[in-house]
């Protein structure tokens, strides 16, 4: 009897497994890959003739496979673990921190980058009186690969090519003012509440006052924030604290969107139960945005053109501009910004991640 029950509980698992995979409802989302999962198919008698259908539902069979993240999971320990492999879905773990292998150093996406943003200086900034800066934030695996063995970019070349590149520009180097202990463990991003010292070196480059760390508290508002890495990695790991830095200046600011044309908080905590608890910093991926300062201590302004890692810091930079606007060129392209700025004697920082430059296909 044992032994015809042992036989039998592939074929029962088999068999539990198909009914659930038919007749669960189909997730929409993957909360850890942080992407819409493939939905059934329509069939048609074109889908079934040329076989689009079955395609299709191959796709939708394995991203609604009952089981999916333990079984991702059970994957992922066994090449980890067992196997001794250095990295899951180029995702690594060292020193308590998940990180992507950046790897190798792309100076065709480089060239692209430098590209659009010599664009945006004949287009908007050549001529003016505006101060231009530029500051490259390096990933974590800038502190976290070459020291533990794993393969890292050229960042040394990359930051000389962006020097070299911007001639215009006033080069400001972040590299001395971080530690991998600034990035959150289990996600890209730096975070806030350490990045004082970032904002304070920018400001003094650009003549403003900068942040007081004694003018900011510190506010616990997700204890639990998996990152990207979390999800993609799929292995377990420890979530992180989310922080955001409050003050009375942050308070009395308001940000505009302007495609949206409506305002917004500087912290959006309603983001928080959504795919990506980062977007609470003025509200996730946004192509124009500026905060309104009316306590400023003085009448200047400043544009920044930035990626994602601008969202967390660019309010620190708040107290000494009347206004601070940042242009996302991911989701506008550059020739349209005359329709909404006046490019006159303002401070212009570019501040892009070596991730992005390494992978720039997404500035317009």
């Amino acid at each position: 009897m044992n032994k015809k029950f042992a036989v039998a509980i592939p074929g029962i698992l088999w068999c539990s497994l198909t009914l659930l995979a038919w007749f669960s409802p189909a997730k929409e989302l993957s909360v850890s890959e942080r992407r819409p999962l493939k939905q059934m198919p329509k069939l048609t008698v074109q889908s079934a003739l040329s076989g689009s259908f079955m395609e299709q539902f191959g796709d939708y069979a394995v991203d609604q496979f009952p089981l999916r993240d333990t079984f991702r999971t059970g994957k992922s320990l066994f090449a980890y673990n067992l196997l001794q492999q250095k990295d899951n879905n180029g995702i690594y773990l060292t020193q308590g921190h998940s990180a992507k292998l950046e790897y190798p150093f792309n100076p065709v996406s480089l060239n692209n980058a430098l590209g659009k943003f010599q664009g945006i200086y004949e287009e908007h900034l050549q001529g003016t009186d505006c101060k231009i800066f530029a500051a490259v934030i390096p990933d974590k695996g800038f502190y976290l690969a070459e020291e533990n063995g794993y393969p890292a970019m050229d960042y040394s070349r990359m930051f000389s090519l962006v020097e070299a590149g911007m001639p215009w520009a006033e080069h400001l180097q972040l590299t001395d003012c971080l530690t991998a202990e600034d990035y959150y463990t289990t996600d890209s991003h730096w975070r806030q509440e350490r990045l004082i010292p970032v904002a304070q070196k920018l400001c003094a480059a650009m003549g403003v006052t900068g942040p007081d760390a004694q003018d900011f508290t510190p506010t616990l508002v997700s204890q639990k924030f998996y990152g990207v890495y979390y999800g993609q990695a799929a292995l377990p790991m420890q979530p992180d604290g989310l922080y955001v830095m409050e003050s009375e200046v942050l308070a009395a600011c308001r940000v505009y969107n302007h495609e949206k044309k409506t305002y917004q908080p500087v912290y959006d905590t309603k983001k928080l139960p959504g795919n990506d608890p980062y977007d609470v910093f003025l509200s996730g991926p946004q192509a124009l945005l500026t905060i309104e300062n009316p306590n400023a201590e003085t009448e200047k302004e400043l544009v920044l053109f930035r990626d994602s890692y601008g969202s967390s810091f660019a309010p620190l930079l708040a107290r000494s501009y009347r206004k601070v606007t940042l242009v996302d060129t991911r989701y506008i392209n550059p020739s349209l910004l005359g329709e909404y700025l006046d490019f006159a004697d303002q401070d212009v920082l570019f501040a892009y991640s070596t991730t992005i430059l390494n992978n720039s296909s997404t500035l317009k």
